[in-house]
């Protein structure tokens, strides 16, 4: 990354809720709930991860917590207050890489702030902010056609950034990268996010990936049943940065494949 980095160590959880969800459901009708019951906080410099099998309801649930899909019942706040529609203080990041092909890098970018109604030359300085930041630097022109899924997805995050939001929401964000390009971004996206040019404080994250979430997160919470609910919430307690050959680091993937293979037998 071209930008200024953070060690994984340095950034401190704070005791205040930043994102928070009460008792959020959704479901077709009364009847046919997708999950119900769920309750979960955010806290400053905290990356939270939600695993859960296919089906449970993850993607659902993480647009119902930025809102762009209301819940069928309980409450989402920010920041301690509640929110009933859509905010750009929440962005979130698609599993698709979703990148226009007509519009270069920097118009993809831009297409974030049309919301904040600001000048051509402001919104052009931002863009190009953003895309130093994830390292697309002199790339501002190329088109996503140009460009390998590694740096199409960076084109994403940078739209993220852009309007400058509290909390990332991110669905399955490296589901359709090669391994070797999403083990790259694993690397740089919790430094990336926690980096104080960025106006994020939390961050969510969706995966069916299990060593992802280890790597990553701070706390994690467990997704499983129907309807679905959490059925524990784990702190990861490994310094960063992390190394997958740590024997603790199995035993925390232990612990997950035993709790979703527990609760999917049951």
């Amino acid at each position: 990354m071209s930008s200024q980095t953070i060690s994984e160590s340095s950034a401190v959880i704070g005791n205040h809720s930043e994102l928070e969800a009460q008792d959020l459901g959704y479901g077709y009708s009364k009847s046919k709930m997708v999950f119900e019951h769920i309750n979960l906080r955010t806290f400053e410099n905290e990356l939270v991860a939600i695993v859960g099998p296919t089906g449970c309801g993850k993607s659902t649930l993480i647009r119902n917590l930025g809102y762009l899909i209301p819940p069928t019942t309980g409450h989402v706040f920010l920041d301690g207050k509640e929110i009933r529609k859509p905010s750009s203080k929440i962005s979130l990041i698609h599993q698709s890489i979703a990148t226009f092909p007509w519009m270069t890098a920097l118009q993809n970018v831009k297409l974030s702030l049309i919301c904040k109604h600001m000048g051509e030359d402001e919104a052009n300085k931002i863009a190009k902010e953003m895309l130093a930041l994830v390292g697309l630097n002199g790339f501002e022109d190329y088109y996503p056609k140009e460009m390998s899924g590694g740096m199409r997805q960076k084109i994403a995050i940078a739209r993220s950034l852009a309007p400058s939001p509290e909390i990332l929401l991110m669905d399955e964000p490296f589901v359709h990268l090669d391994e070797l390009t999403a083990s790259a971004m694993r690397k740089e996206i919790y430094e990336l996010v926690f980096n104080p040019e960025t106006s994020l404080k939390s961050a969510v994250l969706v995966s069916h990936n299990l060593q992802e979430v280890v790597q990553l997160a701070d706390r994690i919470y467990v997704m499983n049943g129907s309807p679905a609910a959490f059925i524990d919430e784990i702190k990861v307690d490994i310094p960063r940065p992390r190394s997958q050959r740590e024997p603790i680091f199995f035993k925390y993937i232990d612990k997950l494949y035993g709790e979703l293979s527990q609760s999917m037998n049951q």
